[in-house]
């Protein structure tokens, strides 16, 4: 089964999550306090976002010829109970240590991934799961990050493509999405959700909470419809 999965993102009232056009100093703290509010052992974000936010682009030290014992799903840390879970399909991410803040750090890959990079998630202590042989397949990772993990509440925080990815599959379940008082306009942006020039068929929303918060920010919570 699943884990229960839960988009929250911050988003100008036109949609768009690049924060930097939002003034100086745009106030987010907001995005952390609710997202604190949910009971969730996991969050979730594609490569783009940790390299922004969290890698500052460190490059991985692979070693040239360094193998694994076999290619199977790697658990680095079997007492962890709280995760940061990273989508890298071709496994471009570097880490420093297998953990940011208090969360173990799973690295989610392709099986086009080398076993230099393998090895040297390894040796950083980062877990990793395999899935997909090229392209990723999103119901095969939750189920593995549900039967492997103590996991049962994701947080979903993006990038776009990401999001737009595991919505169009029919993998999220609420959508929780704290608008912030500013019009951004900036043509191609990121959105909240991406899905290319062939995106799937519009997805149904059912409003469950409303709340201003301080600063003009309203944190709207909508149930993701099944699509029939």
């Amino acid at each position: 089964m699943k884990p229960h999965v839960i988009c929250h993102m911050m988003a100008s009232l036109d949609g768009r999550i690049i924060t930097q056009r939002w003034g100086p100093r745009p106030n987010t703290k907001a995005y952390e306090t609710t997202a604190a509010r949910f009971t969730s052992q996991a969050w979730l974000c594609g490569r783009v976002t940790f390299e922004k936010d969290f890698t500052d682009g460190l490059q991985p030290d692979l070693q040239p010829g360094a193998t694994v014992p076999d290619r199977h799903d790697f658990i680095a840390d079997k007492a962890a109970t709280s995760f940061a879970i990273a989508i890298d399909a071709h496994g471009k991410l570097g880490w420093e240590s297998g953990h940011i803040d208090d969360d173990h750090i799973i690295s989610v890959v392709s099986e086009q991934v080398s076993d230099e990079y393998l090895a040297y998630l390894r040796r950083v202590g980062v877990s990793y799961i395999f899935g997909g042989a090229q392209e990723l397949d999103f119901k095969l990772v939750l189920d593995k990050l549900s039967q492997q993990f103590p996991i049962e509440t994701i947080l979903l925080e993006g990038g776009g493509h990401v999001n737009g990815s595991l919505l169009r599959t029919g993998l999220v379940d609420e959508i929780s999405l704290l608008q912030y008082p500013v019009v951004d306009g900036a043509a191609g942006s990121a959105a909240v959700f991406e899905q290319g020039d062939e995106p799937g068929p519009a997805t149904q929303l059912r409003l469950k909470h409303v709340e201003q918060l301080p600063e003009g920010l309203v944190w709207l919570r909508y149930d993701v419809l099944v699509q029939e």
